[in-house]
């Protein structure tokens, strides 16, 4: 892959935003994030801009109660949505009916108007993992749909259009944007816990490395987000460009890979690193730009006193929120919106 070092030390933000106003949330992606601008996902505007939610829109099989969603084989036309769903997966073409309507993701829009005219050299956007996803939608008599194999593949390849069709819109309202399309896997912290014992860790890898590869295979750079602990070898065997993950409060986690990722960093892989704490309301009260700066710095220094060199951290790192900011109020995202540019440009400075 290309080193892609103009990159390093950049700012990416996390999915989610506390706003209920379009304008508000966009006002944020242009006053701090016009470097990678990114498409916001508002959960308290509407139901439908929540992670598990955003993408189940047009999905074979998907029935939507009043709170929630499940999978019907059964359900009238499914045959049909099945057939659209794989002759779609095979060409990628003619592929609007997967991507991100107006009522599901009410940024989208205004996120690729941005695109348009800021021309960056890089942009944002996210589908939930389907690792995820599957493990978050049952079937009609309440199975988990992952260990459905028909189920499995419905919500692995609708994900994969739905993030080649946003890369379709990024590329064309700038054609020399690379986008940047995030997996977010927060269940991949569960991954061999009692939840999911009975999974292999072979088949995760399985499905995130066929997104990846697809993403990457339609021009875009591959992200993957898990805000817990996390088996970080999982991630690297897919072939993803970019890791992020929690290192305000799980950075000596990653220290447990370092073979792993002294391989990933020498491929040009990237870390964003999750120093500023938006799972931990309290601790992100009471930081401040030293302190956040401290954490990188001891978090870098587990890997380095594991034998990987620094220098090769450093041009393979990137900054970035411990996790989206949906759950907080607007006055503590803005501060770890702040945060997170001004340690950014502190590095790149």
């Amino acid at each position: 892959m290309q080193s892609y070092e103009d990159l390093k030390n950049n700012c990416l933000a996390i999915g989610s935003l506390p706003h209920k106003s379009v304008d508000d949330a966009m006002n944020v992606v242009r006053q701090y994030y016009y470097d990678i601008p990114f498409c916001p996902q508002l959960p308290r505007l509407s139901k439908k801009e929540d992670m598990i939610f955003q993408y189940l829109e047009n999905m074979p099989g998907i029935i939507f109660t009043d709170d929630n969603a499940y999978l019907d084989i059964e359900k009238n036309n499914f045959s049909d949505e099945l057939e659209k769903l794989y002759v779609n997966f095979e060409n990628f073409s003619d592929i609007e009916d997967f991507g991100l309507s107006n009522e599901y993701s009410k940024c989208f829009e205004p996120f690729i108007q941005l695109v348009k005219e800021l021309k960056p050299r890089y942009a944002k956007a996210q589908v939930t993992g389907p690792f995820t996803l599957a493990t978050s939608l049952n079937d009609k008599d309440g199975r988990c749909a992952y260990y459905d194999e028909t189920l499995r593949e419905i919500v692995l390849k609708t994900l994969s259009l739905k993030a080649v069709w946003q890369i379709n819109e990024i590329k064309n309202a700038s054609e020399n944007t690379v986008p940047i399309i995030f997996i977010d896997e927060p269940t991949l912290s569960q991954l061999g816990t009692s939840a999911y014992v009975t999974i292999p860790s072979s088949d995760v890898i399985s499905i995130i490395k066929e997104i990846s590869q697809i993403i990457q295979q339609n021009g875009a750079l591959s992200a993957i987000h898990c805000c817990g602990k996390c088996d970080w070898s999982i991630p690297i065997k897919t072939g993803i460009n970019i890791i992020n993950f929690d290192a305000f409060s799980y950075a000596e986690n990653m220290g447990l890979f370092t073979d792993d990722l002294k391989y990933f960093l020498k491929n040009n892989g990237k870390i964003a690193w999750g120093v500023v704490p938006t799972l931990d309301k309290s601790a992100l009260e009471h930081t401040n730009i030293d302190e956040i700066e401290q954490k990188l710095v001891k978090a870098k220094s587990y890997l380095v006193n594991k034998g990987i060199d620094k220098e090769l951290i450093d041009k393979n790192s990137l900054i970035s929120p411990s996790c989206g900011c949906g759950s907080l109020s607007v006055e503590l995202a803005y501060k770890a919106i702040k945060l997170t540019k001004e340690l950014s440009d502190k590095l790149k400075g």
